[in-house]
């Protein structure tokens, strides 16, 4: 049975910038995702992310791991993402840009820092979509959490994501873009600060989002004290390429991700390199 989403579905991602999609997946489509995430968490790729060792936001992250990418584009023609975002998007086509996964383990890692993908990564346009795919049942506390609408709001500067105590030290500094709220201080003292979306997930479950929303939390606990999360990120017709700030030279105007392809891109064209498999 083909799987799309709903019109309301649809009206969310557009205007809430995302929503949960039950059961999305099959049990043999979770079970290869979990394999291809195990495989990918014993093989890390060079944009394994250990800044945040041995402090209290200690996460596994791995972006775009080349060793693993065969067998990734492999595993998204088998899986319903391509015309789930084309309905989304109302795009022609829908490419797969590439995976992250996040491993919070032992129950003691606590909430990921607030961002917007499109702080670090070269993206502008509409059709952009990550799904969120956890493989532990998750209760609303331990789960992902997005600011309703941000997708459509202020682009601000990302999370430098290296200093534990201060979520919102800037990415770039440079007075590019503003500084990220301190998102979880304003909640603490007014628990309607901001309209936060979240769910409760079961395995099978997919949060689908725009990477532009704010996005972040998802801490684990000793009731909750496993988080294995795999994030598949897309694009369509209407995805572009922005510059970045020069500022930081760990990701300057291309990003960190695929840089001899994103070289060859100039501001405001159109999103393209053969590395990216289309899926529909």
């Amino acid at each position: 049975m083909e799987i799309k989403p709903t019109k309301s579905q649809i009206d969310a991602f557009r205007n809430d910038g995302a929503f949960l999609f039950e059961n999305c997946l099959t049990e043999k489509q979770i079970s290869d995702c979990y394999e291809i995430f195990k495989w990918n968490m014993a093989h890390p790729g060079p944009s394994n992310f250990r800044a945040l060792d041995g402090t209290k936001l200690q996460t596994h992250i791995d972006n775009a791991n080349p060793l693993s990418k065969d067998k990734l584009d492999n595993l998204v023609k088998t899986l319903p993402f391509g015309k789930i975002f084309q309905e989304l998007w109302g795009s022609e086509n829908v490419w797969y840009f590439a995976e992250e996964i996040f491993a919070k383990e032992n129950g003691n890692s606590g909430r990921g820092p607030w961002h917007q993908d499109t702080a670090n990564l070269p993206w502008a346009g509409k059709h952009w979509g990550n799904a969120w795919i956890t493989f532990q049942s998750l209760p609303k506390k331990n789960s992902l959490e997005i600011i309703r609408g941000s997708h459509n709001g202020i682009q601000y500067d990302g999370s430098s994501f290296s200093n534990p105590d201060d979520p919102t030290e800037p990415l770039w500094g440079d007075g590019t873009y503003p500084r990220l709220p301190h998102i979880d201080e304003e909640l603490s003292k007014d628990p309607n600060a901001y309209d936060v979306l979240s769910w409760d997930l079961k395995p099978r479950d997919v949060v689908i989002l725009h990477p532009r929303a704010l996005h972040g939390g998802a801490p684990v606990d000793e009731q909750c004290p496993t988080r294995h999360t795999l994030v598949l990120r897309f694009f369509g017709d209407d995805a572009t390429f922005r510059c970045l700030p020069t500022s930081n030279p760990s990701h300057a105007r291309n990003g960190f991700l695929f840089r001899e392809e994103m070289e060859k891109l100039n501001e405001g064209d159109l999103f393209r390199s053969p590395i990216f498999q289309k899926i529909a």
